[in-house]
C-alpha cells in the first residue's frame, strides 16, 4: 500500500468515526428489571437502530423509589438524565421540582414536527396533565386495576363460571359460596391502597382528597374517609375476620397465591396479565373491578398506576430533540400495540388501542381489553382523574397501617380512615410548606 492509498484510508476510517459520534446521546434512567427491562431495551435498541442522528442510553437505576432518589440527586449534583421514570406517586414531587423538569409539551412544542397529544386516552394523560390539559410528563406503563377469577375454583365449589361478580354485592355473595365449599382463599388482592382506597374513591366518584384530589393546588387534605370508602373498608374488614379476605401484604405478595391456584377471587393491575398467563395451571379469566351498585354513578372510571417519563431541564436545545424524537418513536401506534399485548399495561394512544384490536389480539386474548374500557367508557370527573398528593409515598405506607389494624380486628373501618387521613394531612402540610 502506497502512502497515498494509506492516507486515503485512513481519512475514510476517521470520517466513518466522526460520523458514528456525531449521533446526539441521551441517558434514560429506569426501574425495570426482569421481562419488563428485557422489553424496555428491546425498545431502546429499536430505536437506536432505526436511525443514526440520535442514541438513547437505558440505565437501570434501581426500584421505583430507588429511581426517583437517583434522579434527585443527580440533579443536585448537575448530572441528570434527560429521561427519568417515575411512578406515579411521584408526579406531585416531579411538579413541585422548580426548575428541575422540562414539561413535555414544551419538548414537543420547541421540536416541532408531527405530534397530537390528543392521540392520548383521556384517562391516561389526565394523570400527567396541568389542569389546563398541557402534558408534563409522558405516560408509559401505565395499568389499573381489574378482578382476575380462578374458575377452577368455582367449579370445584359448585358455582357457576360464569357468575354475575359485576358488584361488591355479588362478590360477597360468592364468597359466602367459596368458604362453605371449604376452599382456602376465597379473594385476595395486591396494592391494598391503589385498588381498594384510590381506585375505589374514582370508581364511586368520590373525592379522596379535595382541591381535585390535589390537581388543583398543594393546599388538598385527604377525605377518603366518607361513607363510601367506610362501607367498602368495613366489608373487607368483616371478610378478613370472616376468612373470605385474605391478606397476604402490603405489595403484589397475593400474586403468587393466586397465580399458584390457592385463591379464586383476585384484584390485582391490569399488568398482572402476563405473569398470571404464564405461570396460571388453571382456566382463569378477567373481569371489571367491582363496584357497589348502591352508589350513584357507579360505575364511573378507574384510574392508572404505574410510571411516566419525564424530561429533566439544564440540556442542550439538540439533545431534547433527540428526546422528542424517542418519546415519539414510543408513542407510535406498533410500538404501543406491542407494548401493550406483552405486559398488560394500557395502550397510551387511541391508535394503538384500535390496532390491537384490528389485529384480533382482544378476541385470543379475552378479557384484555377489560382495563381499556373500564378507564374510558366515562368522561373523568375532577374526582376520577387521578391524584396528585405530595409525600403520596409516605402516606400509602401509613393507609397500609391502618389498614391492617382493620384486617386485624383491631380497629373499626372509620376509626382507621379517620386516623389514616388525619396522619396523612401532615404530612401534606409538611410538602405545602416546603413548596409555597
Amino acid at each position: 500500500m502506497n502512502r497515498k492509498t494509506l492516507a486515503l484510508g485512513i481519512a475514510s476510517t476517521m470520517l466513518t468515526l466522526n460520523v458514528a459520534q456525531a449521533a446526539t446521546e441521551i441517558d434514560f434512567w429506569h426501574a425495570f428489571t426482569g421481562r419488563l427491562g428485557e422489553l424496555l431495551n428491546e425498545q431502546v435498541e429499536t430505536f437506536n437502530s432505526s436511525q443514526e442522528e440520535y442514541k438513547v442510553n437505558a440505565t437501570h437505576k434501581g426500584n421505583y423509589s430507588e429511581t426517583l432518589n437517583a434522579g434527585i440527586a443527580a440533579f443536585r449534583a448537575g448530572e441528570q438524565p434527560h429521561i427519568l421514570q417515575v411512578f406515579e406517586v411521584g408526579t406531585a414531587t416531579m411538579m413541585a421540582a422548580e426548575g428541575a423538569i422540562k414539561p413535555v409539551y414544551e419538548v414537543m412544542e420547541e421540536a416541532g414536527g408531527d405530534w397530537d397529544p390528543d392521540g392520548y386516552l383521556s384517562a391516561v394523560k389526565g394523570y400527567y396533565t396541568t389542569t389546563d390539559g398541557q402534558m408534563l410528563s409522558l405516560p408509559y406503563n401505565s395499568s389499573t386495576p381489574v378482578l382476575y377469577v380462578n374458575l377452577d375454583l368455582l367449579e370445584e365449589a359448585g358455582i357457576d363460571p360464569g357468575v354475575d361478580l359485576s358488584t361488591w354485592e355479588k362478590v360477597g355473595e360468592t364468597l359466602d359460596k367459596l368458604k362453605e365449599a371449604g376452599i382456602s382463599c376465597p379473594m385476595t388482592t395486591a396494592w391494598q391502597s391503589w385498588v381498594h382506597l384510590e381506585n375505589l374513591s374514582a370508581y364511586h366518584d368520590q373525592p379522596f382528597a379535595t382541591k381535585e384530589n390535589g390537581f388543583a393546588g398543594v393546599d388538598t387534605e385527604l377525605s377518603f374517609n366518607g361513607p363510601v370508602q367506610v362501607k367498602h373498608v368495613e366489608a373487607l374488614g368483616n371478610w378478613a375476620q370472616e376468612g373470605k379476605f385474605i391478606y397476604t401484604g402490603r405489595r403484589n405478595e397475593g400474586g403468587a397465591n393466586f397465580r399458584g391456584g390457592e385463591c379464586a377471587l383476585f384484584t390485582e393491575s391490569s399488568a398482572g396479565y402476563a405473569g398470571v398467563k404464564a405461570e396460571a395451571d388453571f382456566d382463569f379469566e378477567i373481569r371489571p373491578l367491582p363496584y357497589w351498585s348502591e352508589v350513584e354513578g357507579a360505575p364511573q372510571n378507574t384510574i392508572i398506576g404505574g410510571a411516566s417519563l419525564w424530561v429533566l431541564s439544564g440540556h442542550e436545545s439538540e439533545e431534547y430533540n433527540a428526546v422528542a424524537e424517542f418519546l415519539k418513536f414510543l408513542s407510535s401506534s406498533d410500538i404501543q400495540a406491542q407494548w401493550h399485548q406483552n405486559t398488560g399495561y394500557l395502550p397510551i394512544t387511541t391508535a394503538a388501542a384500535e390496532q390491537t384490536r384490528e389485529e384480533g389480539f382482544y378476541d385470543e386474548n379475552p378479557g384484555t381489553d377489560v382495563a381499556g374500557k373500564q378507564m374510558t367508557a366515562k368522561e373523568p370527573t375532577p374526582n376520577s382523574k387521578g391524584l396528585r398528593l405530595g409525600s403520596f409515598d409516605q402516606i400509602r405506607g401509613i393507609i397500609d397501617e391502618e389498614l391492617e389494624a382493620v384486617w386485624s380486628g383491631d380497629k373499626s373501618a372509620q376509626a382507621a380512615l379517620d386516623s389514616a387521613v388525619e396522619r396523612g394531612n401532615q404530612l401534606l402540610r409538611r410538602f405545602e410548606r416546603a413548596n409555597q
